[in-house]
């Protein structure tokens, strides 16, 4: 099989291409031939040197695949050889074949385009876990995403428009921010030049976001708590900032608030399992109707794929980007 691999940590050159062994397929196991491979962050912190890949998973990057079951274990039971899935991995989807637990799989509809959907699992099982199960997001509320045309932001919209929810965005653009709102966005806040705390206060007449799920970490720490409703739940799933969180406890006690900070890469393989069954139980039924879609920015070959995340890096998407074999 072949894969991206990085032998040195560096720059999106550092994605080479090159031949591996094959993945040994173990009783609950099945093997997938890669149609893609979503592309995320994680995986340019990889190549970086600064994520490297779990104990017991693949040295290369890649969290998220779609393709075909080749193989399966003796004791697979809800997949056979033949089955278009997409699955969420702890890293090695930078290949033309992945071997995945059955419980981190899920069947693609069949009138689903099968690389459209690698960009599926790591968003939704990241969105779902954060702003559903753990911050319980229910109709009627309120939900502030921050990076609103990201992978996660355009999947965010989408279930929380779904589950009855009212949502703001911010965005760094007008371009992206049009698409937040085509996809459900209410509140379209462009934060290069709009106070977001102040606009989200206005938008919800001063009651704030009951949820807010924030990509941006420690730049936006004390402003994410001033546009945090009573009760409400910040949910910090990166720190694209960079920077340490700096904010008055004092102001998220009297707001008797919630900041929450989670990873899913490094989960126990149980707890992922448990994340991927609620998909299918509650999410799958809206994918199969036609009322979520993956959003895909734009899809590159394993040759290419060092623009791949030149083109991440820059945040010139809006969407997923996707690595096709």
């Amino acid at each position: 099989m072949r894969a991206l691999v990085v032998t040195v940590p560096g720059g999106p050159e550092a994605l080479t291409l090159q031949t591996v062994p094959d993945l040994t397929v173990g009783a609950g196991d099945i093997r997938i031939e890669v149609a893609a491979a979503g592309v995320n962050r994680a995986d340019v912190q990889q190549r970086l040197g600064l994520y490297p890949s779990p104990a017991g998973a693949p040295a290369w990057p890649g969290l998220e695949v779609s393709g075909i079951v080749t193989e399966i274990g003796t004791a697979v039971t809800r997949f056979a050889v033949g089955d278009r899935v997409c699955a969420l991995l702890a890293g090695g989807g930078y290949a033309t074949e992945a071997v995945v637990h059955q419980d981190l799989a899920l069947p693609v509809p069949a009138a689903l385009d099968l690389v459209d959907a690698a960009a599926l699992p790591e968003a939704l099982a990241t969105v779902w876990s954060n702003v559903f199960m753990s911050a319980g997001l229910t109709a009627g509320q309120t939900l502030l995403v921050h990076g609103g045309a990201s992978g996660i932001g355009t999947t965010a919209i989408q279930l929380a428009r779904l589950a009855g929810a009212r949502v703001l965005v911010t965005a760094g653009s007008a371009e992206k921010l049009a698409v937040c709102g085509e996809l459900g966005a209410e509140v379209l806040i462009n934060y290069r030049e709009q106070d977001f705390v102040a606009e989200v206060l206005a938008a919800t007449g001063g009651h704030g976001a009951d949820v807010i799920l924030d990509i941006m970490g420690g730049s936006y720490a004390a402003r994410n708590v001033a546009a945090l409703a009573l009760g409400g739940t910040i949910m910090v799933i990166a720190n694209q900032s960079g920077e340490d969180a700096v904010f008055n406890p004092f102001h998220l006690m009297q707001k008797r608030g919630r900041y929450w900070g989670t990873t899913l890469r490094a989960r126990p393989a149980v707890e992922k399992a448990a994340i991927m069954a609620e998909l299918q139980a509650l999410v799958w039924p809206w994918l199969e109707s036609g009322g979520l879609r993956p959003v895909v920015d734009s899809r590159y070959s394993f040759a290419d794929a060092a623009d791949a995340h030149r083109r991440l890096e820059a945040s010139a998407h809006v969407g997923k980007i996707v690595l096709v074999p």
